[in-house]
């Protein structure tokens, strides 16, 4: 079999995973504090209960995975020293040796065995980890550091799943519910902070562990913060209350610029801002009306015309220029330009109010429809003003639009309830290639298959199934790269999604401190070093 995906993904073994290790080791130590503030909310500290940036950001501190992403989203070592494939459907990983939970018992293959058969099983998720282990058919313990995961048939992503999946310890979770780890009873890693305090969405505060494999963390204590405000956050780092911000408002960029005191780290993103359409009703849609306000027989977003016409009447364009100010790219699929399987033929949406009007009357509705667009207001960078100029823009064309903008903990939880008939999200594929996003929030929702655990419109498509997982199948790096192409051309033609722009990812920092900006968008604190 061809093996080009582990040479260039995932076979970073021997040497390369010593010298890993050991530069993580090198960092000095300073007894410091270090306060970081975000704009998305934490909803929970169990690092398997949602798939979610902030949640990723603050878990990725107390606790480990087998494989990690550095900041340009390429695979390195972390509980796994190495890992092959020693038969097509057979991966073989070989944990690192001396690692210790914080209660300062042994890690062992025990540990992941239990992970792999805990993550899809977290009750009330509002979109987990399911779909990262959905391959794994068997787990098999050769020693206490040695485990092979079965699959039915040849995988290569399984390490960069893998990738995704926070190890948790079976001592400390067997019974243990997201309560648990919120609390902190249950919230024992092996990462370099540990636990202090948790307030839900307000405020995470750790110690640092000095027993990390990894070397002494840099930091004593970190105050990890939510200020939803974007105002609030720059007037944070500006008087020198925080250390760092993310999501900097795109208003406050020039004058960051200027400020002597902070400096601005950026980097391409890999978060799309997309809108979503509910197509888990054929009949009396949600929120969607006639002009009268009276329910509709059928669901306009199950009709392609429909959906053609409301990504025509987008002006991208003026989304990237005068709402984000440049800090975003028009899109019109939801990888950049230069990641593996982006697809150059697929273009950016061509801006025709027209043919919208057109293809709207073709359907059914001459005089359009009424509609409510639902946005969270502290979750992305200008959330709720994208939300409201594509309203404008359905608006111009005959479809009477409302924007409902909402904070990010109440519409995240009424999104999974499938309570949105249109919806403003973002979407961050965090392996760098488009499996990510056709797996969890294109693929069909199928909780036993674990599939589609992010697809909160439901979206269906049996024919871009297929095309997934034959891409999912294929060894050869070239060849799988290809179909990935043909999935988001079918998604993008079916307009599975209604891509907006695509991130860069900036932050604003302290002067006299260290960043290293992550397309992944994630804000640690390993990521900032004294200077």
């Amino acid at each position: 079999m061809k093996m080009g995906f582990l040479t260039r993904r995932a076979a970073l073994l021997g040497a390369s995973a010593l010298l890993a290790a050991s530069a993580i080791a090198a960092v000095p130590a300073a007894a410091q504090n270090l306060t970081i503030a975000i704009g998305g909310s934490v909803t929970s500290l169990d690092p398997h209960f949602y798939n979610a940036s902030p949640n990723n950001s603050v878990t990725s501190h107390f606790f480990d995975k087998l494989l990690e992403f550095d900041a340009k989203a390429q695979l390195v070592p972390q509980l796994a020293e190495s890992w092959k494939a020693v038969e097509p459907t057979v991966w073989e990983f070989k944990l690192r040796r001396g690692v210790k939970w914080h209660d300062g018992r042994d890690f062992t293959a025990e540990d992941v065995a239990f992970t792999v058969k805990r993550a899809p099983n977290v009750p009330n998720s509002p979109g987990g980890f399911g779909g990262f282990v959905r391959a794994v058919e068997k787990v098999e313990i050769l020693d206490p550091l040695t485990v092979r995961l079965h699959t039915p048939g040849p995988y290569p992503m399984l390490p960069t799943d893998l990738a995704s999946v926070a190890i948790i310890s079976r001592h400390a979770g067997e019974g243990a519910a997201t309560e648990d780890y919120n609390s902190g009873k249950a919230a024992i890693g092996t990462g370099p902070y540990k636990f202090q305090a948790y307030s839900p969405g307000s405020r995470i505060q750790m110690v640092r562990n000095d027993a990390y494999w990894g070397g002494r963390p840099d930091w004593a204590t970190v105050d990890y913060r939510v200020i939803s405000s974007p105002p609030a956050r720059t007037a944070a780092i500006l008087s020198g209350d925080v250390d760092i911000i993310d999501t900097v408002p795109s208003s406050d960029l020039p004058r960051l610029k200027e400020e002597p005191k902070v400096e601005l780290t950026s980097i391409q993103g890999l978060r799309v801002i997309y809108l979503s359409a509910d197509r888990s009703r054929d009949e009396n849609p949600i929120h969607v009306t006639d002009n009268d306000g009276k329910p509709l027989p059928r669901n306009p977003f199950n009709d392609l015309r429909v959906r053609r016409a409301l990504t025509m009447a987008i002006q991208r364009d003026a989304l990237a220029e005068r709402v984000m100010q440049g800090t975003a790219s028009p899109n019109g699929q939801w990888l950049p330009p230069g990641a593996y399987s982006y697809n150059p033929d697929v273009k950016v949406p061509a801006y025709d109010p027209e043919g919208a009007r057109k293809l709207l009357a073709e359907a059914g509705f001459p005089n359009g429809f009424r509609m409510v667009l639902s946005s969270p207001n502290d979750r992305y960078p200008n959330d709720a003003r994208t939300a409201q100029a594509v309203a404008q823009m359905w608006t111009r064309i005959g479809v009477q639009t409302q924007v409902e903008a909402l904070p990010w903990s109440t519409f995240s939880a009424r999104a999974n309830r499938q309570e949105f008939g249109m919806r403003l999200v973002g979407w961050g594929s965090a392996t760098g290639e488009a499996s990510y996003a056709l797996i969890n929030i294109l693929g069909t929702y199928d909780s036993e298959k674990r599939t589609g655990a992010n697809n909160s419109g439901r979206y269906s498509n049996p024919e871009l199934d297929e095309l997934t997982a034959k891409a999912l199948g294929t060894l050869d790096d070239k060849e799988r790269e290809d179909i990935l192409k043909r999935a988001v051309k079918m998604a993008m033609d079916d307009v599975a999604m209604f891509p907006l722009h695509q991130l860069v990812n900036t932050w604003a920092v302290k002067k006299g401190l260290k960043h290293e900006p992550r397309m992944d968008e994630r804000t640690r604190a390993m990521d900032v070093r004294p200077d």
